[in-house]
């Protein structure tokens, strides 16, 4: 039987309905982009959904693509894509393609956007959390989440969060702080958290000066989503051993050993090396997926800046991992429905 609500959480509901009715005009007005970002073509069979997302961090915009032809009261995964330096929510959901794979498989996507007066390159705080900056992002982030979910029909059982380079380095601070928000964390180009706490930090982590494992304590750590990290050999941005130190914090962290690399490669795409880290009961704590020839870029991607279309598609291979990920959710508690 579906769970029933209180009634107080129905009257918030409908107050936070009402007031982002009632603010939706101005602040769109407000954070509209230029009408020259506006004239170019954000591809995907849906809608693409401005909105805003306020905290202690200040607010950030963000842009939610949504497939056409859902149902009233339908609820949809939502995957959550965190951009890289010197793109915005438009640029990357063109360089990944994402939306149309999710106008397929039906999901939403949703498009935080970093402020150039947080970051003036658009780079993503996630090392700065000496004095709270990235803490704060990551409210930001999980603010635009639930307004996802609240107003456009995403499934807060079903979240996944993605990034590029910094946004992939904030998409696992995210899911280490919160991991019952999200199912699943896909790091593409970036570093593990906890490898800086300072810009300077940060530079001496993405030339690979990493830690060899991430600090926290292992009833936190058992908590966290599965990862997947894809990292391309010919990345001169951010160092190849960030990937390692990724998934072997997480297999530490879970007690999970790796598995024997798998090479794959689909036509005259770059070939990729593909390594499963299990701990018991073969349950896949992370994924290293290394892509040889890849520079720093979205793998797969349109012909676009920051995205090389000779990889192997990571938004397909990002998506099919979260999915597993939700289907095993589902049978797990479809189980503990039949036990009881």
């Amino acid at each position: 039987m579906p769970r029933r609500r209180h009634t107080w959480a129905k009257t918030l509901e409908r107050n936070f309905l009402t007031l982002s009715r009632l603010a939706a005009p101005s602040v769109t007005a407000a954070f509209s982009p230029p009408a020259r970002t506006r004239a170019r073509a954000v591809p995907g069979d849906g809608a693409w959904i401005a909105g805003v997302s306020m905290g202690m961090a200040g607010m950030r915009r963000f842009r939610l693509f949504r497939p056409s032809g859902m149902a009233a009261g339908e609820r949809l995964p939502l995957m959550v894509m965190l951009h890289g330096c010197g793109q915005d929510a438009e640029s990357f959901a063109i360089a990944t393609r994402m939306n149309q794979l999710a106008a397929r498989e039906r999901f939403l996507v949703l498009y935080p956007e970093q402020d150039r007066m947080a970051n003036q390159q658009r780079c993503w705080n996630w090392f700065d959390t000496r004095n709270g900056r990235a803490f704060g992002e990551v409210d930001l982030v999980l603010n635009a989440i639930d307004q996802a979910c609240l107003l456009h029909g995403g499934d807060r059982e079903q979240v996944a969060v993605a990034g590029l380079s910094a946004g992939a380095s904030l998409a696992a601070l995210l899911a280490t702080r919160h991991p019952a928000r999200v199912r699943a964390v896909v790091m593409h180009s970036g570093v593990p958290p906890g490898s800086a706490d300072s810009t300077m930090g940060a530079l001496r982590a993405m030339r690979g000066s990493v830690n060899e494992g991430i600090e926290a304590p292992v009833q936190a750590a058992a908590a966290w989503p599965p990862l997947l990290v894809i990292h391309g050999s010919s990345d001169r941005i951010v160092d190849t051993r960030n990937a390692l130190a990724a998934v072997q914090g997480w297999a530490q962290a879970a007690g999970a050993r790796p598995g024997t690399g798998r090479k794959v490669q689909r036509g005259k795409r770059y070939p990729m090396t593909v390594t499963d880290y299990k701990a018991a009961r073969s349950r896949t704590v992370a994924r290293l997926v290394e892509i040889t020839g890849l520079g720093h870029a979205w793998s797969g991607g349109s012909r676009v800046t920051h995205s090389d279309p000779s990889g192997p598609d990571a938004s397909r291979l990002a998506w099919a991992f979260a999915a597993d990920q939700f289907a095993r959710q589902e049978a797990m508690r479809s189980a503990g429905r039949k036990a009881a």
